[in-house]
């Protein structure tokens, strides 16, 4: 008697090509469309604290700081943050409208802002 533990018909593997196909076109087009920000607004627990123009090349402390935000060539990164997983750090340049940066212990967010869409605090 033979026991199969997992089976994969082919119907399910279309399904999956067919999941993983969408999923990528999805991407590309999100990636393709998505337009270049003019700067990013900060936000502490919600509230905005700060807007920095992408023009405003610079290191900025931010949150007492808890958390160290570099813009430069046209993109935001955060260098440093004093939370135990510095997952905030490791989540890389922003640069496109809509892309946001969160350190969860430090209840910050740094959002890129379209260039029409200009903020002011």
């Amino acid at each position: 008697m033979k026991t199969e533990v997992f089976s994969l018909h082919k119907r399910d593997l279309i399904v999956i090509l067919s999941i993983l196909l969408l999923s990528v076109i999805a991407l590309l087009v999100f990636r393709l469309t998505a337009k270049n920000g003019g700067g990013v607004t900060v936000r502490v627990d919600g509230e905005i604290v700060a807007v920095y123009s992408f023009a405003d090349e610079g290191k900025y402390e931010l949150n007492g700081g808890t958390n160290i935000l570099v813009i430069e060539d046209g993109k935001a990164y955060l260098i440093d943050a004093d939370c135990p997983d510095k997952l905030c750090v490791k989540q890389g340049r922003i640069s496109r409208e809509g892309q946001t940066i969160t350190c969860l212990p430090n209840k910050l967010t740094v959002t890129v802002y379209g260039v029409k869409n200009i903020v002011e605090i």
